[in-house]
């Protein structure tokens, strides 16, 4: 059986469903090919005894009129069909260290005026930093919406400067360089490795504006496939793709593991690039490239207490929760979030606790099968999830006797679930000393396969459809693309 497509997406992931819908809104026939029963990647929920919870994708910033995020969710016609909670302005974010708790408030000044509480000498190295975060941020042409005409600038200066570096640059209280680094969980960071940019990138979408989704993001994968489908595009679920096919110049199309074969003009890849390389056999992809990819360190995946509560017991908490216990943020951290099930919400039904961990923690059970990997996985997961509910309870105490119940996630439930490379939060470990060797473009040296995802470009919501609109910028040509961006 054959099918004949313009482009064809391996995976329905935020960077193959944002693809695929700026591609078939410009009148291209299109395919999503999905491994899973229901696409979405990152971005899926689950219902446990009631209560939703999230995977990935659990709260955004840079929502409100004008800001980087709704320009794009304006133009992927979802701002007005989405709906927010704003996180608390005075605090969207609190890092708790060494015994005290900073919180992360909206806004330069407030941001800074707020933190200069607690080091009051340290208030013009606080200004400075978060006006640095901003302008690193301002100068990418796809965040700040200027000098689209250059679209495919990086910021190479900055991603040779680390984090850590940089902050100890700033300031040499060590306090406020763990504090102002407090955030690194959002892009799985490690201390001498991580560029400036990213972390940058990070801390000034979340500074202009921060918020939960009303109900879970999954909302985003079911506004995206219904627009997909308007505009005439297909989503195959339940299909793995066993191959990418070529002839002797580019790529023709993808064999599924029923063994249909969809013929396309172009070929995009919303999965880990290593996994795409597994499917490709060709001369026209140079071995050196498929050892460079595959040889690629990863970030950090984690382990994961779903909580769910008992009725009206715990009074929902408005900002997310950074925990490190010990002498630096980058040695360990736990993260706690409340989920949102209704605006103004009041109490919370549902909770997620997140605490980092290494795949080799979990290697040991990964060929066994999942949902019966043994007595032992399951031992290990509830001596686990102990250790953080005690944890969590000595920072909000009284917290465990409310818990109606909970289940547990490891980095093999997300490797199985959303396809990650070894349970990756992040994919790929970008580091300012390997810079060119981990930063992968969004072209490959086929003329006709792209790649999308957050493993090109940058992770998280914003830098996956800021490298889907690269990728589709050079199927549609780009020019023509980010005027129409620009223009809604």
């Amino acid at each position: 059986m054959s099918s004949k497509y313009d482009v064809v997406i391996i995976g329905s992931g935020l960077g193959g469903l944002v693809c695929g819908y700026i591609l078939s809104k410009n009148g291209l026939k299109v395919a999503l090919v999905e491994k899973n029963n229901i696409p979405g990647g990152c971005l899926q929920n689950f219902i446990r005894k009631g209560v939703k919870f999230e995977t990935g994708m659990h709260y955004i910033g840079s929502m409100d009129e004008g800001q980087p995020l709704r320009r794009f969710f304006d133009y992927l016609s979802l701002s007005s069909k989405v709906a927010l909670s704003r996180l608390d302005t005075s605090g969207y974010d609190v890092v708790s260290f060494q015994g005290n708790r900073y919180a992360y408030a909206n806004g330069k000044k407030t941001f800074t005026e707020t933190l200069a509480r607690h080091f009051p000498k340290e208030k013009n190295s606080i200004a400075l930093y978060i006006q640095r975060m901003e302008a690193i941020a301002e100068r990418s042409p796809m965040y700040s919406f200027r000098n689209m005409d250059n679209p495919y600038w990086m910021d190479s200066s900055n991603m040779q400067i680390g984090v850590a570096e940089y902050v100890r640059s700033l300031t040499s209280d060590k306090k406020l360089q763990n504090v102002l680094a407090g955030i690194m969980p959002l892009y799985g960071g490690v201390a001498e490795k991580t560029p400036l940019y990213y972390h940058a990138l990070i801390t000034d979408f979340y500074n202009k504006s921060a918020f939960r989704f009303v109900g879970g993001s999954d909302i985003i994968v079911q506004l995206l496939c219904e627009s997909i489908r308007k505009f005439g595009g297909e989503i195959i679920t339940g299909s793995p793709v066993t191959k990418v096919r070529f002839n002797n110049k580019e790529a023709t199309g993808v064999t599924l593991l029923n063994n249909r074969f969809i013929e396309a003009s172009k070929v995009i890849s919303d999965i880990h690039p290593a996994l795409l390389m597994d499917m490709v056999d060709t001369p026209l992809i140079r071995k050196a490239y498929k050892r460079r990819i595959y040889n690629i360190e990863q970030t950090l995946s984690n382990f994961t207490v779903y909580i769910k509560f008992k009725q009206d017991s715990i009074p929902y908490l408005n900002y997310n929760y950074y925990h490190y216990p010990g002498d630096s943020v980058w040695d360990g951290h736990f993260f706690y979030m409340h989920m949102c099930d209704e605006p103004d919400q009041k109490y919370v039904r549902s909770a997620v606790l997140f605490e980092s961990m290494d795949w080799k923690t979990v290697e040991q059970w990964k060929k066994l099968p999942r949902g019966n990997r043994g007595a032992g996985y399951e031992d290990f997961k509830a001596k686990k999830a102990y250790e953080m509910l005690m944890n969590l309870e000595r920072q909000f105490p009284g917290t465990v006797s409310h818990i109606e119940d909970f289940w547990t996630s490891t980095p093999l439930t997300y490797s199985d679930y959303t396809g990650t490379l070894e349970g990756s939060m992040y994919g790929i470990l970008r580091d300012k000393n390997a810079f060119s060797q981990t930063f992968i473009p969004h072209r490959t040296k086929v003329p006709n396969l792209f790649l999308a995802g957050q493993n090109i470009n940058a992770h998280g919501i914003m830098g996956v459809i800021i490298g889907s609109i690269l990728t589709c910028g050079d199927i549609l040509g780009i020019s023509a693309l980010t005027k129409d961006i620009k223009n809604v």
